[in-house]
C-alpha cells in the first residue's frame, strides 16, 4: 500500500536532516491515513446497514432503524465523494478568508458582520479552528473589514467557492421608511500556506509600520503599538504589472507574533496569485468549459422572499436562517460538483 511505502521513508537515516522536506513527507503520510480512516468508517457503516436490513427481515428492528442506518451510510458516501473532488495541492490547506463591506455605509457594514458570523459558525460546526486575524469595526454598526484564519482539513478546498460578491436584499432596520435595501460585501479566500511551501518573497520589497491595536486590552491598547502593517511591492512575473499588497494583523498583543502572522498571510497571497495564474492558463486551454468568474456576484440572499440563490450553480434554499447560521454545505457541494473537474 502507498501509505506503508511513504511511512517507510520517514524511518530512513537522516530523514530529519532536511526539516521542510521531512515535514512535507509527514503531512503526506497523515493525509493518506485520513483517506484510509474515511474508507474504513464507510465500510463499517455499510456493514451496519446490511446488518440492520437482515435484522429487519427477521423483524428484530424497525423500518426507522434501517432508514437511520441508510442515512448515516449515505452521508458518509457523500462526504467522501466531495473530498475526492479536492485533488489540488492547495485544497488540503488551511485558508485565509477576508470580508470587505461594499458601498452603502452602515447597511453594508452590518451585512459584512452577518457574513463574518456565518463563516465563524460554519467553521465551528465543522470542527475548524477560526481565528480573527484583523477586524475593523463599522462607524455605527457592523464591520468594514475582517480577516479570518480557518485551520482544518481541506478548509481551502471547501471554502474556495465562496470567493466573490455576496448580495443582500432586505427591509433595512437602518432605514426610517422601512425600504427594501440592497447591500454588497466581497469575500476573498486564499490558501494559508506554511513554511513547507516555497514562495518567492523579496525582502527589499517589504516595509513595516506599527499601530495601536483597538478592542479589549486595557492600558496595553493605549501604550503598546502591537498591531503591524505590512506593505509589499509586488510585481507580477507574467504581466509586469505592479501593485502594493497591504496586510494588517492585530491577532495578538505580541508585536513579533503579529509580524510572523502577517508574513504568513503574505506568503498565502503570493501563493494564491500563482495558483490563479495556473487556473487562468488552464481556462484558456479548456475554453469550451464554463468559466469561473472569481470576482463576480456569486450569491443573493433575499430575506423577504426567504431565498438564498447561488448564481453560478442555480442551487437555492428557503432556509435563510439556517444559511446565516453557517449551514452552507449545500452551496459548497453544488459548487464542487459544477466546477471541480475544470479546476483539476
Amino acid at each position: 500500500m502507498q501509505v506503508e511505502e511513504e511511512q517507510l521513508r520517514t524511518q530512513a537515516p537522516g530523514f530529519w536532516d532536511d526539516q521542510k522536506k521531512a515535514e512535507a513527507q509527514m503531512k503526506l503520510v497523515k493525509d493518506l491515513q485520513k483517506w484510509i480512516e474515511g474508507y474504513n468508517e464507510l465500510k463499517t457503516l455499510a456493514d451496519e446497514l446490511e446488518l440492520a436490513f437482515d435484522f429487519y427481515k427477521e423483524e428484530l428492528v424497525t423500518e426507522e432503524d434501517v432508514d437511520a442506518a441508510y442515512a448515516k451510510a449515505s452521508e458518509a458516501v457523500e462526504a467522501l465523494e466531495l473530498k475526492n473532488m479536492l485533488r489540488d495541492e492547495a485544497d488540503q490547506m488551511d485558508c485565509v478568508l477576508k470580508i470587505n463591506s461594499g458601498a452603502g455605509g452602515t447597511e453594508s457594514q452590518d451585512w459584512a458582520s452577518m457574513l463574518m458570523r456565518m463563516y465563524l459558525r460554519y467553521a465551528e460546526t465543522n470542527g475548524y479552528k477560526a481565528t480573527i486575524a484583523n477586524l475593523q469595526e463599522g462607524d455605527e454598526a457592523g464591520i468594514k473589514t475582517c480577516t479570518i484564519n480557518i485551520e482544518g482539513d481541506f478548509a481551502y478546498g471547501y471554502l474556495k467557492g465562496e470567493n466573490g460578491v455576496h448580495r443582500l436584499v432586505r427591509v433595512s432596520p437602518y432605514n426610517a421608511q422601512g425600504k427594501r435595501m440592497t447591500s454588497f460585501a466581497s469575500v476573498f479566500v486564499t490558501p494559508l500556506v506554511d513554511d513547507s511551501i516555497e514562495v518567492n518573497i523579496l525582502p527589499a520589497n517589504i516595509s513595516w509600520d506599527t499601530f495601536r491595536s483597538g478592542g479589549a486590552g486595557g492600558q496595553n491598547v493605549n501604550k503598546v503599538e502591537s498591531g503591524v502593517r505590512l506593505r509589499y511591492q509586488y510585481k507580477d512575473p507574467y504581466t509586469g504589472e505592479e501593485e502594493e499588497i497591504l496586510i494588517e494583523n492585530t491577532e495578538t498583543r505580541d508585536q513579533p507574533k503579529n509580524r510572523e502572522n502577517a508574513m504568513r498571510q503574505l506568503r498565502s497571497i503570493l501563493y494564491d496569485k500563482e495558483l490563479q495564474h495556473r487556473m487562468a492558463e488552464q481556462a484558456k486551454v479548456e475554453a469550451g468549459k464554463k468559466k469561473i468568474e472569481w470576482g463576480s456576484q456569486i450569491r443573493s440572499y433575499v430575506f423577504d422572499d426567504r431565498r438564498v440563490k447561488d448564481h453560478r450553480t442555480n442551487y437555492q434554499t428557503s432556509d435563510v436562517n439556517g444559511v446565516m447560521d453557517g449551514k452552507i454545505d449545500g452551496f459548497i457541494k453544488a459548487y464542487l460538483m459544477e466546477f471541480s473537474s475544470q479546476e483539476s
